[in-house]
């Protein structure tokens, strides 16, 4: 069976299985499980990540031709922090290397694709915060599909830091406490700008969320995938998408 080119035009991309199926607006995504797969490989835990990485880039490129317009992407957690220093250094190492080489990155793609980072990025190196910037800044005006990539993120703290700057408007006279709505918390998230996610996925067979977009789940459905993140392609996106298109989707009681 020929390899699917992530290139054609949207219309023609889609497999056959999705052609006629309502596709997500937003999916947010749990990549789990490269340092499994590269155990089960007999492989280094770097090139499990580097294989992860890749298929992070096929994933974006065949979410914009199909029609997903945002996808929020869980890179490094707060608590990734406490892993091994040198897997640590790997990681951070190549998110560097994809925002400061980005056009050989996304290829022709660069031009479709918004690129935002979410998270606390206070404890992150000033050659990574630059990075960030340029990225974001050069990809600002791309409308076919944004990818927020989270880093250093932390669900609590993410809410934390909104009730934070929301009770510094209440004490500067900017807002009243009566003010304070849902719309208001949202639009002081990280994610602010960017619907609620439509569908979750976790791969590796995990079933929680750890700490990951804790308010903006509230009505989301969630899929979670037996296969490893270096192994989840777009037959396997597909496979998700088929299994959201199979759900009744309520917001509020049964």
């Amino acid at each position: 069976m020929a390899k699917l080119n992530l290139f054609k035009k949207k219309e023609a991309v889609a497999s056959e299985k999705i052609e006629n199926l309502i596709i997500p607006e937003h999916i947010a995504i749990i990549p789990d499980g490269n340092r499994r797969w590269a155990k089960a490989k007999n492989l280094p835990v770097s090139v499990g990540h580097k294989t992860g990485a890749d298929m992070f880039k096929k994933i974006v490129k065949y979410s914009g031709d199909i029609g997903i317009k945002y996808i929020t992407f869980y890179a490094f957690s707060t608590e990734n922090w406490k892993r091994d220093e040198s897997e640590v250094k790997t990681l951070m190492g190549m998110l560097l290397n994809f925002l400061n080489n980005s056009n050989e990155e996304l290829g022709k793609d660069k031009n479709k694709i918004r690129i935002k980072v979410i998270g606390d990025r206070s404890r992150l190196s000033d050659e990574l915060n630059a990075g960030i910037s340029k990225i974001e800044d050069e990809t600002k005006d791309n409308i076919d599909i944004t990818v927020n990539i989270a880093i250093n993120y932390g669900g609590r703290a993410e809410i934390k830091d909104s009730v934070k700057k929301i009770a510094e408007d209440v004490l500067s006279g900017k807002l009243s406490p009566d003010d304070i709505t849902e719309e208001i918390i949202g639009e002081n998230l990280y994610t602010a700008g960017t619907p609620d996610p439509d569908l979750l996925i976790r791969t590796s067979g995990e079933l929680r969320i750890s700490n990951y977009l804790l308010w903006q789940l509230a009505y989301t459905e969630f899929y979670f995938a037996d296969v490893n993140w270096p192994d989840f392609d777009t037959n396997e996106l597909d496979k998700a998408i088929i299994a959201y298109n199979k759900r009744q989707r309520r917001y509020g009681g049964s």
